[in-house]
């Protein structure tokens, strides 16, 4: 197991290079630039040179993709081209709500769609089975988005109620963070829940068909200790894979959630950071997000050998 995790690591660095390497190369993509986009807001177009070199956008590319490395390797994630402020500063009191908000949809995900997923398949082709699986496809089908702006919208023109939009933090007003992280976290739920739901469904259907399944009911026992003790922890490994894959779609999810519950995370700042065309803080919080899904993945991996006792990792 140990040699299995330090080859995992060691795997982790050049992946994390080129992550690092294509997104200086794409945030340059972008149409205009930050000396534009200050020029033109605060009116000094003879300056733009200067401020070029001041920022270090004249260097060549390779020059400033190394002096940005430099400080990713020595910990420093860069200061704000517009502010002038470090970008570490804004990101350890902003990642802590984008961490709650995936935290909290995994939470609801899990214990909503693992047992609708394993009734489902226990009662198949019932009205129960039927239900589940609509509401399941209606989940998927339905864009995070789209339900946001119906749940922040109608209420306020129906019953003239909307969702709580002010931002408490975990320390400050427990209850209150908590009620106005439920709702945006409730989306996300239903949204990646449906997978979930079809997938347990789908295994838990090939896993009660097994032999060690038709044993363990000759042998008498009871329906419960059957399907949970024997057949779910089966089931749940291809489910994990999928939870560890939805990781980046949950991230991303929280990008489009935060701006319209006015949550101050990190998808909300990335955005404003594109609109800025703030690179460097741009090109940090993008390699954080990209190391958050490695280290996931990796858990995902070795909670494998957790779920089948006959997985082991040499």
């Amino acid at each position: 197991m140990q040699r299995y995790l330090l080859r995992r690591i060691l795997l982790m660095i050049p992946v994390f290079g080129l992550v690092a390497l294509a997104t200086f190369s794409m945030v340059r993509f972008l149409p205009g630039d930050i000396v534009t986009i200050m020029a033109e807001e605060f009116q000094y177009a003879e300056t733009v040179e200067r401020m070029r070199d001041e920022l270090g956008l004249n260097d060549p590319f390779v020059v400033q993709f190394g002096r940005w490395v430099g400080d990713i390797v020595r910990g420093d994630l860069g200061d704000s081209m517009w502010t002038k402020r470090p970008v570490w500063e804004d990101v350890k009191w902003r990642w802590p709500v984008t961490v709650e908000l995936t935290i909290i949809s995994l939470i609801m995900q899990m214990t909503i769609a693992i047992p609708i997923g394993i009734i489902a398949a226990i009662r198949q082709d019932t009205i129960l089975d039927y239900v589940t699986r609509t509401l399941a496809i209606l989940g998927i089908a339905v864009p995070t988005f789209w339900t946001g702006t119906l749940v922040v919208t109608l209420p306020s023109v129906w019953w003239g109620w909307t969702p709580p939009l002010e931002y408490k933090s975990l320390t400050d007003d427990l209850w209150g963070n908590i009620g106005i992280m439920l709702i945006p976290s409730a989306i996300l739920a239903v949204f990646l829940g449906g997978r979930v739901v079809r997938m347990l469904r789908a295994t838990m259907l090939e896993v009660l068909r097994q032999d060690y399944i038709r044993t363990a009911w000759a042998k008498g026992l009871k329906e419960r200790s059957v399907i949970y003790r024997h057949a779910a922890k089966n089931a749940l490994i291809p489910v994990v894979s999928l939870i560890g894959l939805e990781i980046p779609t949950l991230l991303s999810g929280t990008v489009v959630i935060e701006r319209i519950f006015d949550l101050p995370g990190m998808g909300r700042y990335m955005l404003d950071l594109l609109e800025q065309r703030d690179y460097v803080p741009t090109q940090s919080v993008v390699l954080l997000f990209a190391l958050m899904v490695m280290v996931t993945n990796l858990l995902v991996d070795l909670s494998y050998a957790v779920l089948d006792p006959r997985i082991r990792y040499s």
